[in-house]
């Protein structure tokens, strides 16, 4: 009986639905809270480079955030809070101590640009599976890792500023590797790519890159001191804290 499962796995993984899929991806356990430092490397089509440096805070597979800008200079105390929910919009807001207010964003602004990045509001949140679609396309390798490789297709419902992704995932670890997103005229927008430090039953991500292929400028995200599951208080994720840097 031990042999039967062993030569039933293979058909049974190749009969993964895209649905199914993303399902496997959502369902990869994740820490509790998490907390990182994160250096944001911004670099324009003429080369200049920005660096931002934050502290970041994050529960509930991330579907609760709070970051704080600590470098340069000139950003220190910007902060951001987001809190995704099912059956509403997403709560998102960024507290500005130059003019001492806090900036909702809108549902309408989820495309908008994150700090000057190539990371938009809506990249930083989670995707839906009922809000998505989804496609199996033929699989691929991406880095020498045998990939699924998944179309995504927001559903009105979604308010996306794209028209569909398309994600190589490790067949192993369930992690996106690589993903392309395609603005709503169906022009390549972005390239993204991802990678991950396993600690434990976590696969933690560690870098990602984003190119804009239209204006010709990236971000490269890398996150650093990872601490997971050290009990952080949901109370922490209030419009309060955003005015509370951590001590560093």
């Amino acid at each position: 009986m031990k042999y039967f499962f062993v030569m039933m796995i293979p058909m049974i993984v190749f009969s993964q639905s895209g649905h199914e899929i993303a399902e496997m991806i959502d369902q990869r356990p994740s820490p509790k809270d998490l907390t990182n430092e994160t250096e944001m490397i911004l670099t324009n089509s003429k080369g200049k480079v920005r660096t931002h440096r934050m502290i970041s805070k994050s529960m509930d597979g991330n579907r609760k955030q709070i970051i704080w800008f600590i470098e340069p200079k000139d950003d220190r105390g910007i902060s951001f809070l987001k809190i995704e929910h099912e059956d509403k919009d997403d709560e998102m807001r960024m507290w500005l101590p130059a003019f001492k207010r806090v900036r909702r964003i809108s549902a309408t602004k989820r495309g908008d640009s994150f700090m000057g990045s190539d990371l938009s509001y809506e990249d930083l949140s989670s995707r839906e599976l009922v809000k998505n679609d989804y496609t199996r396309l033929d699989d691929d390798q991406w880095s020498g890792k045998e990939c699924y490789v998944l179309e995504t297709i927001p559903k009105k419902e979604a308010r996306s500023s794209y028209k569909r992704h398309v994600s190589w995932v490790d067949k192993v670890s369930m992690t996106i590797l690589k993903e392309q997103s395609f603005n709503r005229r169906g022009n390549l927008e972005k390239e993204k790519e991802f990678s991950y430090e396993k600690r434990g039953e976590y696969q933690l991500i560690k870098r990602v890159y984003v190119k804009d292929v239209i204006d010709d400028h990236s971000t490269e995200v890398i996150f650093s001191d990872l601490v997971t599951d050290s009990g952080l208080n949901e109370n922490l994720f209030h419009e309060k804290s955003l005015r509370r840097i951590p001590v560093e």
